[in-house]
């Protein structure tokens, strides 16, 4: 490591994350404080990762309930005292948010304890009841705060306060009111509300697919993501820039946060962007742009995949399906911007010597890309996420525990035979569940204690365990306290208000309606993540599109998208923020050109509603028309030029430098491909054909010195 590290010039330094670079965006990105009540944080991190886990595996079967209220309970117990030890904050003040915490999970023992009696008399609660509510909502609000920020809490703040005292406003908002205790009832308990089925996906899926990341993490998939994107375009045109539109991409599969993208393979690829020439605000905008595209990235996709698979009640492969080809448009219009702006800054790629070999680094990992491919295979046979994700991570466990051991065998043959004992006793998962990994992850533990680089891989193993419970904090509890939003639709039936607002609009344009629901999206991303930004939009938003013939999925995937893209969004572009201090730039600065490397990202989510095809998703007027195999073609082909053609007019640069009315009709063209209206796509095609012959012949003049229009112009132009 140290040798390669030394050959790409300090990639090793570069890799190192210096937590002061990453407390600048989130305290918790930190470690554990080294002390006492650091020690006991971590336990407690600990403790709810193996929680989750073995209601994951079935050896702890809890109703559904109980576990989402101890999901929350551990959220604020772990969540609330984190935050104030990592910031240093006084004693008293720290007592107390560690009462708070103690306060979140005693409500979840309440729950517990009461789950019976609570089904009972849903509906007709105890004083007791809206007490114990009352303290459940408290604790979610302050914790929130405390680990996002302001905004959440305050759209969820309003939202219930819309509940309480939604009668006193004018039509169409007005409702009929609503008893206090049933408010706190329906929001406190049940499923309705925090508990309802964000939670519920929080708690299963999005944590365990965290911790399969978190195991891979540690296990070094970044290092064999990064050491693979280096040997396969490290040495191309711009290979710098190139290699952290690869790396994000690959680490986009087993990350479910843009933002974490941002500072992991951000140290390294922002400083390497800068040292081959790119400017630093357009490194960070590569860095943001590519890592937040991660987040559309099957498998995981940012962890939104698993909520919108449970709410549109669709297998979670179609979803993953109707991801893929806008996924891989969207990475390829990244890297066709960042080619680009080589080619015009005339930026070359990284010196042969400095790139490690991309087959070297899968020789010695490949056995990490195994739990990830055995995770892609189960979700598209048709597995479930929490079946496949268990298995993933079971997976992973055996092989980072194997490996020592595997290390110290004495020849070829005893490896071999030893892997293949282990890969049978993940393949007899099949046949008779959960029990024999676990035997053989207990075993392989007794045997790792008794090793020098076993212990370390134990160590390792407890880290991964703590720092997925870590990551966890932000998604789970946005995912709780978006259910005071949803909570508030099914209560008062708010959304259908909204939802009309869009039909109507959508009966004279529905253009008009997408660009309404797209400004939406971007609004609400100002101040909060994707997942919770996904959920409120989709709630509003969804109905109304469908209403309008857009296709379910393709609605989800349009809020979903616009979700993603506002963290690139000024005024507040929380990923570009993120990269701020590694780029050295303003993140206004890195906003703006993140918007510009983007572009293709923001014309996708229009194409599919117009086109569902390109979705994979049969419906549309020009699948009706020549039939959906035929459609996808045409629709994948259009969009390609399309996105080639944005790109050329914002760069400005295609072959060479273009010319200010050639950008115009390449822009031009680029809209008229992406409009589908009558006519607009044979335009399309016309101008498109017309900006690149045009292109083609003023560059071939240039090179051959023939005077062109425009070189005549500037000929006979004064000098200044």
């Amino acid at each position: 490591m140290g040798e390669q590290g030394s050959k790409t010039g300090g990639r090793a330094d570069d890799m190192a994350m210096p937590e002061e670079r990453r407390e600048l965006h989130d305290p918790l990105a930190s470690s554990f404080p080294v002390s006492r009540e650091g020690q006991m944080l971590f336990l407690i991190a600990i403790a709810f990762s193996t929680f989750q886990l073995l209601t994951a595996a079935h050896l702890w079967d809890l109703p559904s309930q109980i576990v989402r209220a101890a999901h929350v309970g551990f959220l604020c117990l772990l969540g609330l005292p984190l935050v104030a030890a990592v910031k240093r904050e006084p004693k008293t003040v720290r007592a107390l948010f560690w009462l708070l915490g103690l306060c979140g999970m005693a409500v979840a023992a309440y729950q517990w304890w009461e789950y019976k009696a609570l089904i009972f008399r849903a509906g007709s609660p105890l004083l007791q009841d809206t007490v114990v509510g009352v303290v459940a909502l408290a604790v979610l609000f302050v914790a929130t705060w405390r680990i996002m920020g302001s905004a959440l809490p305050i759209i969820a703040g309003l939202f219930l306060a819309y509940c309480l005292f939604g009668q006193y406003l004018p039509s169409p908002f007005v409702t009929r009111g609503y008893a206090f205790s049933q408010v706190i009832d329906h929001m406190a308990f049940g499923t309705e509300g925090i508990y309802g089925i964000p939670t519920y996906v929080s708690s299963s899926y999005i944590f365990l697919f965290i911790l399969f990341g978190s195991f891979l993490e540690r296990a070094g998939m970044i290092k064999l993501f990064t050491d693979v994107a280096l040997g396969l375009v490290g040495g191309a045109k711009g290979g710098a820039a190139k290699v952290a539109v690869f790396s994000s991409g690959l680490m986009g599969t087993i990350s479910g946060s843009g933002v974490a993208n941002v500072v992991t393979t951000g140290q390294f690829t922002i400083p390497l962007m800068k040292r081959f020439g790119y400017r630093p605000e357009f490194a960070g905008g590569v860095e943001a742009t590519s890592s937040m595209g991660g987040q559309i990235m099957p498998p995981v996709m940012g962890a939104v995949a698993f909520i919108m698979a449970e709410t549109l009640n669709v297998a979670y492969a179609e979803v993953v399906t109707a991801a893929l080809i806008p996924a891989i448009l969207y990475f390829a219009s990244v890297f066709w911007m960042v080619h680009l702006e080589a080619g015009k800054r005339n930026l070359l790629g990284l010196a042969k010597e400095d790139i490690p070999s991309a087959w070297g680094a899968l020789k010695t990992g490949w056995y990490l890309i195994l739990p990830l491919a055995v995770l892609v295979w189960l979700l598209f046979a048709g597995y479930t996420p929490l079946y496949a994700g268990t298995i993933g991570l079971a997976l992973t466990a055996l092989l980072i525990l194997g490996a020592p051991l595997a290390t110290r065998m004495p020849g070829l043959a005893i490896r071999i035979v030893f892997w293949i004992v282990i890969g049978l006793s993940a393949a007899a998962f099949f046949e008779y569940g959960i029990m024999p990994i676990v035997v053989a992850i207990a075993v392989l533990v007794v045997a790792c204690a008794f090793l020098k680089g076993g212990r370390e891989t134990l160590i390792a193993v407890r880290d991964a365990l703590a720092d997925g419970a870590k990551t966890a904090l932000p998604v789970g509890i946005a995912c709780a306290i978006v259910g005071i939003i949803v909570g508030t639709m099914t209560l008062t039936g708010v959304a259908n208000t909204f939802g009309q607002f869009i039909v109507s609009v959508g009966a004279t344009s529905l253009f008009l309606s997408l660009v309404l629901t797209m400004i939406t999206c971007l609004i609400l991303g100002m101040g909060i993540p994707t997942i919770p930004n996904y959920i409120i939009t989709s709630s509003i938003a969804g109905p109304a599109l469908l209403a309008l013939g857009v296709p379910l999925i393709v609605s989800h995937m349009f809020v979903f998208y616009f979700g993603i893209l506002a963290d690139l969004t000024p005024p507040v572009a929380l990923a570009c923020f993120a990269a701020a201090p590694i780029a050295k730039a303003p993140g206004l600065r890195i906003s703006f050109e993140a918007v510009k490397v983007a572009l293709a990202g923001f014309v996708i989510p229009f194409m599919a509603v117009y086109t569902p095809a390109l979705m994979l998703q049969d419906g549309g007027p020009l699948a009706a028309e020549i039939g959906y195999p035929l459609a996808v073609a045409y629709i994948l082909v259009k969009a390609c030029l399309a996105i080639g053609l944005w790109g050329a007019a914002a760069i400005g640069y295609l072959i060479g430098p273009m010319r200010w009315w050639q950008r115009l009709i390449a822009a031009a063209a680029a809209f008229t491909l992406i409009a589908a209206l009558p006519l607009t796509d044979e335009i399309g095609f016309g101008l498109a054909v017309a900006a690149i012959a045009l292109h083609l012949h003023t560059v071939r003049a240039e090179r051959a010195g023939t005077p062109t229009p425009d070189t005549k112009r500037r000929a006979t132009r004064p000098a200044e």
